[in-house]
């Protein structure tokens, strides 16, 4: 196995990241909430995300409540496209069902271990009311979307972006 194999594994297993399929499945069959990592090997604040800040996460015990995947541009260009309305990486997500369908959430740029935590554990939250980011074009009437399938991706209507994280409004 090359270096770049041996790292690859052990920032998988460091993160507990499982494939987009089996985090999509699980999110679809429970309707637990789904994170997924958007990001590329070429990204220096993709990989502080990957093997700094996750693995952190992890240990918190945040990545518990979710099903999690990471997903590499590099290897999975359409689906990392799809999900990131080709937009900048790194990306977090957070899908999660409500009474009204699927909402997306989203977290754009490197972040600190206090704001990744903090976005994940307000797009779980069961009981609160989606929080909406104001994104530069306006996502009035932006119904709920779902999680792209992995057979037949097709890119989310993002409800919202953020480059600071979460703040204000109704959803």
């Amino acid at each position: 196995m090359t270096n770049l194999g041996v790292t690859a594994l052990f920032a998988m297993v460091a993160v507990g990241g499982d494939s987009y399929a089996d985090a999509h499945k699980e999110t679809t069959e429970t309707g637990r909430p789904m994170v997924v990592m958007v990001g590329a090997d070429w990204c220096p604040a993709c990989q502080v995300m990957k093997n700094t800040i996750l693995p952190e996460v992890r240990k918190r015990g945040i990545l518990r409540k979710v099903a999690f995947a990471l997903v590499n541009l590099d290897r999975e260009g359409e689906l990392g496209g799809q999900l990131t309305g080709n937009g900048p990486i790194p990306q977090l997500l957070v899908y999660r069902r409500t009474a009204d369908g699927w909402r997306l959430r989203r977290l754009i740029g490197g972040q600190d271990v206090q704001t990744v935590e903090k976005f994940i554990n307000e797009g779980v939250q069961e009981n609160s009311v989606t929080r909406v980011v104001k994104d530069s074009v306006p996502t009035k009437g932006t119904p709920p979307v779902k999680p792209p399938s992995v057979q037949l991706p097709k890119a989310p209507a993002a409800e919202h972006t953020a480059d600071q994280g979460p703040s204000g409004g109704n959803g």
